[in-house]
């Protein structure tokens, strides 16, 4: 690897940690009262309708029971509830309450003006160029034989 690569991939770096710095503070500002884990149980939860305890605990690397722990605060705070489902009735389906799809818009929300405040200060056509470059990046990550699972290491 080239020192220009190792230097775009510490730019890279550093952006990654300022973007996340904005989006933990649009979300901190207002509320303060869902901590992240459980936010990523329900963003885990609201991407794909079928999860089960046993997806979601796979999807945060965590046992079960921790998983189960952490639905039990999201169902007694009123954002998540637990239904049979009915392609199986012995498993259960972790569906989000009305509550919680408000509480994640309004997060999502919150993030692209905190996101649209900073591009502004930007100007055009560096956003122009960035856009371009996020576009490329995001092809270069995808998956394929040229992408993120096609890394060859030399």
């Amino acid at each position: 690897m080239d020192d220009r690569v190792t230097d775009v991939a510490a730019a890279v770096e550093s952006a990654v940690e300022s973007l996340v710095s904005v989006l933990d503070s649009a979300r901190a500002a207002h509320t303060p009262t869902v901590p992240p884990a459980q936010l990523r149980v329900l963003t885990i939860i609201a991407s794909n309708r079928h999860t089960n305890m046993s997806r979601l605990a796979e999807a945060l690397d965590v046992v079960p029971s921790s998983a189960s722990r952490l639905c039990d605060r999201l169902e007694a705070a009123g954002l998540l509830r637990r239904v049979p489902d009915p392609r199986d009735r012995r498993e259960v389906r972790l569906m989000l309450t009305s509550s919680a799809r408000r509480l994640l818009d309004q997060i999502r929300e919150r993030r692209r003006l905190a996101l649209a405040q900073v591009l502004d200060r930007m100007p055009a056509a560096h956003r122009d160029e960035l856009l371009r470059a996020l576009t490329s990046f995001a092809e270069a990550a995808e998956p394929g034989e040229h992408g993120a699972l096609g890394l060859r290491t030399a």
